[in-house]
This record gives C-alpha cells, structure tokens and sequence, in this order.
C-alpha cells in the first residue's frame, strides 16, 4: 500500500498548517446592545426597590411598643451621608466628561475621588447600623425597624457592589487605556450609580424625613 503525497508548491517548501480560528475580527458588539441590556437591568431593580419601599410604608408605623423614626434618626447625619453621595454622583460626572476628552489621568482621578466619597457614604452608614442596634433598635425589635434596615441595607450593598465594580474599571482603564469596551461599561457604571443617588433620594425622604414626623 503506498502512501500519497500531496504536491510541494513551487519551491519545493511545503505549505504551512492552516491556523483554525476561534473567534471572528472586527467588531461583532451589537450597537448599544450593553446599553439596553442594562437598562432592562436597571428597571428589574427598579421592581425590587418598588417592592421595599411598599413593605416600608406598610410595615413603618408598626412600632411594637418600641422606638419610632422620631426616637432613633439623626438627621444631621444623614444630610451628610446624603451629601457625600451627591457629590460622589457630581464627581463621577466630571469622570465621564475626561473620559470623552480622553483624558486618562483625569478620568482615574475623578473615579478614585467618587470612590472615596462612596466609601464615606457606607461608613456613616455601617455606624449609623451599629448605634442602633448598640441601643437596642436591631432589625428584629419591631416591624418598623425591619423594614427600615432590609430597605436601607439592599441599598448600601448596591453601593457596594457599585464601588467594587468602580475599582474594577479604574485597573481596566489602567491596564488598557479608554478603549471602546471600557467606555462601554464606564457608561453602564454610571448608569448605575446616579440610578443608585435616585433611590437615595427616595429613602432621605421617605424614611427619614418623614420618619421624624409625629
């Protein structure tokens, strides 16, 4: 049995392996796909945070004998946990108006400022938890005051998970520069974060400022 050979081309070198390929050149992202997507995403949070603020405004005058809104909040306190994610929104404005001049020094400035002041926010917020529940006011007093710790605390785990995907991209724009996919998900990001200064908003007066009402 003989073996066939198949023909050297010209030259007599043989033909090199065709390479398989694994993936297709060129852009292939859907235009404003992430976009949609993600806006989809911001509305399904829109429906769980709906859900908490109903089970809030039932549940928050149940007081069980115990401490009301009026007892327990610190407004000063929260004016300043309020203003420091106001301004961490402002900042990440100033972030995103770099990135569109392209401006990579300055983009991870502004992005490292707003997480500073997102950090600030879970701070007051993580001692306002403890000095509640140091006087005896835990999620487990009354009906008021689980309402107010899931509604209040869905909201700083959002900051959380908000500020670990901002330290994410501040490496992904270090190692990569502002490239496309990275404007992409800055975009997303931001999204994301005044989404989240708008629920604030909603908490600072539903919850507080109408807590301490009579």
């Amino acid at each position: 049995m003989s073996d066939t050979l198949a023909p050297n081309p010209p030259g007599g070198a043989a033909a090199p392996p065709a390479q398989p390929m694994f993936h297709v050149p060129g852009e292939h992202h859907p235009k404003n796909g992430t976009l949609l997507g993600f806006w989809v995403y911001l509305m399904s949070d829109c429906l769980i945070f709906a859900c908490l603020f109903a089970t809030y405004g039932v549940l928050g005058r149940n007081y069980a004998a115990g401490p009301s809104g009026a007892d327990l909040f610190d407004l000063q306190l929260v004016a300043v946990n309020t203003a420091l994610l106001l301004l961490s929104s402002i900042t990440y404005g100033f972030a995103m108006l770099e990135m569109r001049r392209n401006r990579v020094g300055a983009t991870q400035l502004w992005l490292a400022v707003t997480g500073i002041l997102g950090l600030g926010f879970l701070s007051l917020e993580l001692y306002e938890f403890s000095h509640l529940i140091h006087q005896g006011a835990g999620p487990q007093r009354s009906a008021f005051l689980s309402s107010f710790f899931t509604l209040v605390g869905t909201h700083g785990l959002h900051v959380t998970f908000g500020i670990v995907w901002l330290v994410t991209m501040m490496i992904q724009v270090q190692m990569h520069g502002l490239i496309p996919e990275n404007r992409r998900r800055l975009m997303c990001l931001s999204m994301f974060w005044h989404f989240l200064d708008l629920i604030w908003v909603g908490v600072f007066t539903f919850v507080y400022l109408m807590g301490v009402l009579p």
